[in-house]
């Protein structure tokens, strides 16, 4: 069964001149819902963290919120297939439904008793399981709510969304524990992905042209799998464009996670120096989804992704090197600003260098590649810079983004690529 035949029974418009995406009351209404799923996973994840900690000694916290990760990596690929074939609108619904009803259970046993540390971890790994779904259908979903002209802007605005849970989501999870423990916590998280459903249900879908509507149209979903690696292997601007992905990724996870605490450790800036080095990153990355959702679109598009990532890379080899947090602050702005310009135009190409057919299993392997491999640089990192120390790991890492950007340079799809005017 197809994307065609299956999402009939979703809330309809048809095609038409788009409105500005930062204008238009039904992409606002998906932001609305996406933001308040995101502003809920933060919330999720730091009572998760403070429950196995109170529950168990570090190892063991440590393993509770790792574990999530295992089934989100090994399946977001079948992931990417049930969003294609069901529809990305009914399975993010349904994901957050799943994930909303969870929690708040979760939340309710909490208040009544301490099962320990086996209920956090089975909790972890059904976040994980849904994650493996709700990622790609989320990444789907865009295509079907706005014209292409617009999806650079709405990846501009995701960014944006991002950035607001990261800086909003800490702060009430801990307000959460403070109040009322793990429970209220869990509880606070559930009550804002409860939010995310009703205005999910609310957001129209826009009709697809027949030849994307038809474009992917396999008999079982192992051929849709196959079917969508073998797409995104032989397309001239997504092929080149995940290997460049996945270079930046590897070069960048490991730096800018385990990396900084240790770069921190090392200068003496302690965890306060750490978080203003963070701060500035994140402001840098806020700019470059700000000036996407303002402008809508930039010329040169696969130029502008690839040539982002050089210096920006650079700038992570100089972090190493800053003299003093002040200057640490402004190199942690200027990678931000580069690599945030580099992901926010390398999502923007995938969304509409993609047909919306294979958007979920496109995102999916996009989603494994960020997820799944990049991860893997982190205990390499830490291992990397106990021997040799900071400076050489971040020049090596930093070299390693890089080629990510001459691989895209060198791609004549990638550097040709334009976002639709």
């Amino acid at each position: 069964m197809s994307e065609a035949t299956t999402s009939a029974a979703d809330v309809r418009i048809p095609t038409a001149a788009s409105v500005p995406a930062h204008r238009d009351a039904n992409v606002l209404r998906w932001i609305g819902a996406y933001t308040a799923s995101m502003v809920g996973d933060m919330v999720f994840f730091l009572a998760l963290s403070w429950a196995a900690v109170q529950n168990g000694t570090p190892a063991q916290a440590g393993l509770v919120t790792a574990v999530s990760a295992v089934p989100r990596a090994l399946l977001m690929l079948g992931g990417g297939v049930v969003a294609d074939r069901l529809g990305p609108r009914r399975v993010v619904i349904g994901s957050d439904t799943v994930r909303c009803v969870t929690v708040l259970a979760v939340a309710a046993v909490l208040f009544a008793a301490d099962p320990g540390l086996w209920l956090l971890a089975l909790l972890a790994v059904v976040f994980g399981t849904v994650d493996a779904v709700f990622m790609p259908a989320v990444g789907a979903l865009p295509a079907r709510i706005t014209g292409k002209d617009q999806l650079a802007r709405v990846q501009g605005m995701r960014g944006l969304a991002i950035r607001f849970a990261a800086v909003v989501g800490a702060p009430l999870g801990g307000l959460g524990v403070a109040v009322g423990g793990a429970a209220a916590a869990f509880a606070f998280a559930g009550l804002l992905i409860a939010v995310s459903v009703p205005l999910l249900i609310s957001v129209r879908m826009r009709d697809l042209p027949a030849d994307d509507a038809s474009a992917a149209r396999e008999t079982t979903a192992w051929r849709d799998l196959v079917g969508g690696l073998r797409y995104v292997r032989r397309h001239r601007v997504l092929g080149p464009l995940m290997v460049a992905i996945a270079l930046g990724d590897l070069g960048f996870v490991g730096p800018l996670n385990v990396g900084l605490t240790l770069l921190a450790d090392e200068r003496g800036w302690g965890a306060s120096g750490m978080g203003w080095v963070l701060a500035g990153f994140g402001t840098g990355a806020g700019v470059a989804a700000l000036l996407l959702t303002v402008r809508g679109r930039l010329p040169r598009a696969g130029c502008v992704a690839a040539g982002s990532i050089i210096p920006g890379a650079a700038a992570i080899a100089a972090l190493a090197h800053a003299p003093g947090l002040p200057v640490a602050v402004g190199t942690a702005v200027l990678v931000g600003l580069l690599t945030g310009l580099s992901g926010a135009m390398c999502g923007a190409l995938l969304q509409t260098q993609s047909d919306p057919a294979y958007l979920g299993r496109v995102t999916a392997v996009g989603g494994i590649v960020s997820l799944g491999i990049a991860p893997l640089s982190m205990p390499l990192s830490a291992a990397a810079i106990g021997v040799w120390g900071t400076g050489p790991v971040f020049a090596v890492s930093a070299a390693v983004c890089g080629l990510g950007g001459v691989v895209a340079l060198c791609a004549p799809g990638v550097r040709r690529a334009e976002l639709p005017k």
